[in-house]
């Protein structure tokens, strides 16, 4: 009987690591989860700027072909592109793409026009 105790402790306390192990995983890979969605919001923004900048190009004379990159001053970049209507751009004119990168997160935006 005098062991019983001492196995019953045994028991519970492996019990209560176990949860408290598993509770830290899913925090850990939520506070993951978090960070990788402030760097997408950045990578987003940066595409954005590729459209907004290759929209500019476009009202001063650049057409079809022209390509543009810049590296934003938070560390993020852009490249966009203009494209002809074809099989990819069903547009009457012209699709611009643009690409957005910020610490290996991408995200695109296409536009048709």
């Amino acid at each position: 009987m005098k062991g019983v105790a001492l196995y019953i402790a045994l028991m519970v306390m492996s019990v209560l690591l176990a949860l408290a192990l598993g509770i830290a995983a899913i925090l850990f890979s939520q506070i993951k989860m978090m960070e990788g969605m402030g760097d997408s919001v950045l990578a987003f923004y940066a595409t954005n700027t590729g459209i907004e900048r290759t929209l500019y190009e476009i009202s001063q004379g650049a057409g079809v072909g022209s390509h543009y990159e810049e590296i934003l001053e938070n560390g993020s970049s852009y490249s966009a592109d203009v494209i002809a209507p074809n099989g990819d751009c069903p547009a009457p004119n012209y699709c611009i793409k643009s690409v957005g990168i910020y610490k290996q997160i991408r995200r695109a935006i296409r536009v048709a026009i």
